[in-house]
């Protein structure tokens, strides 16, 4: 009986050990195949968008003359400006919407729940503009 228990030990132990294998040699050749077959296995990090990091990237990759990156700042200038305008009355009414919409969640709240609400809002913060 005492062999029995053993050897079922040493089964439990070896399936355990197999499978371990199995998802070890099964991560790695996903890998490998994603990297064969997908190319590039990380894609590059993303350039954050922070003002005047734009043209510094540009002017360092491209190489771009002081007259260069002057004409880049008026085109961006020109572009915030020109999105500032066309998104103006778009996030006015946005704001509208969502003042509404709080008053409609406000009114189904308690008092307290109203404080609770409106501390949570102010712990959010301003949503950000997505668009631009």
């Amino acid at each position: 009986m005492e062999a029995t228990t053993k050897a079922r030990k040493e089964a439990r132990i070896l399936v355990f050990v197999v499978f371990l294998l199995g998802m070890l040699l099964g991560g790695v050749g996903n890998h490998l195949w994603g990297a064969r077959v997908w190319g590039e296995t990380q894609p590059a990090p993303a350039i954050k968008r922070v003002p005047g990091q734009f043209i510094a990237v540009m002017t360092q990759r491209l190489q771009l003359t002081p007259d260069q990156q002057k004409q880049f700042e008026s085109m961006l200038d020109d572009t915030k400006t020109k999105l500032a305008n066309l998104y103006g009355p778009v996030d006015q009414e946005r704001d509208r919407i969502r003042m509404e919409n709080r008053g409609r969640m406000r009114a189904v709240l308690t008092p307290e729940q109203q404080v609770q609400f409106d501390e949570v809002l102010k712990e959010l913060g301003p949503p950000a503009n997505t668009h631009h």
